[in-house]
């Protein structure tokens, strides 16, 4: 989260929200959220395994948690790059997901 925070300003010029999701009660996204600063939403307390299978998310039973997974959804609200974990590496890092937004918009200026 601390990455998307220090990128923040530039998904704003791009028009692009960031959002983060946590299986933390809201008292450790409380914390998480005031230890890297966030100006985006936290949503917290999902649950395992309802909402990690809403969204198709890799999930361990034994320690209750929904492993890493990103998303860049369109203005259509469609999926356009994805990046599931099943351990502690796999993300789409900020300025990866900067670069896609920007090479998406690039395409469809170039198609109009």
């Amino acid at each position: 989260m601390a990455d998307y925070q220090a990128h923040i300003d530039q998904f704003k010029e791009e028009n692009v929200d960031v959002i983060a999701l946590s299986v933390d009660p809201l008292d450790k996204a409380k914390e998480m959220a005031e230890r890297v600063k966030a100006t985006f939403p936290i949503g917290y307390g999902l649950e395992v395994p309802r909402d990690a299978d809403k969204v198709g998310a890799y999930w361990e039973e034994r320690r209750k948690i929904i492993h890493a997974t990103n998303f860049i959804i369109d203005a259509d609200k469609k999926v356009t790059q994805a990046c599931f974990a099943t351990g502690p590496i796999g993300r789409i890092v900020a300025e990866d997901a900067l670069r896609s937004v920007q090479g998406a918009k690039k395409r469809k200026t170039q198609a109009s």
